[in-house]
């Protein structure tokens, strides 16, 4: 593995986190007493989808690799993981699978310490980053070759409900990180 290579597509994750042409609210939804808001009240409202991980800050910051986080997994050990069980069971997105009306808004909320993305693609497959596609033997989805738009510790990206039928979300770095949404006429 390149770890030069890697630490230098976390660079261009941030660079491109500037540069996205998609609306990003870059600060979380606070309420009045500080907590997170969630916009998911059981399908008629807005959704949310918290996209979580346990990077270790220090191992991660060590191989050039944005975290916030201090304590978790260490960056050998999620490989030790990929490598194994094929996916990182704390890097992941809740919900998995949902049901949401046609014209919902799904707002996709940071709750990590990496950047991730909310893509959309057509089929589940590969993300961006060549060595994480390595390990699982995945091929980069389109969407993720074009996908430019990255989401920061405590930062959200949005999308809409706008068919019915299924559509599938993926994070384009860490490419088990998925959602199903059901949108219901």
């Amino acid at each position: 593995m390149k770890i030069a290579h890697l630490a230098g597509a976390s660079l261009v994750l941030l660079a491109a986190a500037a540069c996205s042409d998609r609306a990003v609210v870059t600060e979380p939804l606070v309420t009045s007493n500080g907590l997170v808001a969630s916009l998911d009240k059981g399908g008629t409202t807005d959704r949310t989808v918290s996209m979580m991980d346990a990077c270790d800050g220090p191992s991660f910051t060590a191989m050039g690799i944005l975290c916030t986080r201090n304590g978790g997994v260490s960056f050998g050990d999620l490989f030790g993981q990929l490598a194994a069980q094929g996916f990182a069971g704390a890097w992941h997105n809740a919900p998995s699978q949902m049901d949401a009306k046609v014209g919902l808004t799904l707002l996709a909320v940071n709750r990590g310490g990496e950047a991730h993305t909310f893509t959309k693609v057509a089929k589940f497959g590969g993300g961006f980053v060549p060595e994480i596609n390595a390990v699982l033997h995945l091929t980069p989805t389109p969407e993720c070759l074009a996908e430019n738009n990255v989401i920061l510790p405590g930062g959200t990206d949005a999308d809409d409900v706008v068919q019915p039928g299924t559509t599938l979300y993926q994070c384009c770095i860490h490419p088990w990180m998925r959602t199903v949404v059901n949108g219901k006429g």
